[in-house]
């Protein structure tokens, strides 16, 4: 995969854990749906399984079947792979024993215009953040609570 850096967007990654262990491959339509609209490049995606006991196991599209992982095998052949084995072992610490997790990393290509823009002003990211949508629930009701209230 070539990537001119001028083009970039920004990379998030994110962990999903599933009790058990077993994958079912339902989350493949939408983000297929997001790659095929061109909002994201999937650049790394792998799966873990980790025992009751903490101990784990990692796979690769490649070694799961059809039942587990779906259509996501579509971006085995694409991915850029940038998770090292340091990332992978400090991010199984996330999934709780007798669970399962997809790893997912990806470009936001929406905002690769806006990300271009910055750096040929000069600017560059200093800071990033997400507000969990418990966060944001939270907040919305409070607010929605506030208002019942002064009316």
């Amino acid at each position: 995969m070539t990537v001119n850096i001028d083009e970039l967007g920004p990379v998030d990654w994110i962990v999903v854990e599933f009790p058990g262990s077993k994958l079912t491959g339902e989350i493949a339509p939408i983000l297929h749906d997001y790659v095929d609209r061109g909002l994201i490049r999937v650049l790394d995606l792998l799966f873990v399984k980790r025992d009751e006991d903490g101990g784990y196991e990692v796979f690769e599209a490649t070694d799961l079947d059809d039942s587990e992982i779906g259509e996501l095998r579509r971006f085995e052949t694409q991915l850029a792979m940038l998770l090292s084995e340091q990332d992978v072992e400090d991010l199984v610490e996330a999934v709780e024993p007798g669970s399962s997790a997809a790893v997912l990393v990806w470009e936001n290509l929406w905002a690769a215009p806006f990300g271009s823009a910055v750096r040929r002003a000069g600017g560059q990211l200093v800071a990033s953040g997400r507000i969990p949508i418990q966060a944001v629930i939270a907040a919305i009701e409070a607010d929605a609570e506030e208002t019942d209230e002064g009316e």
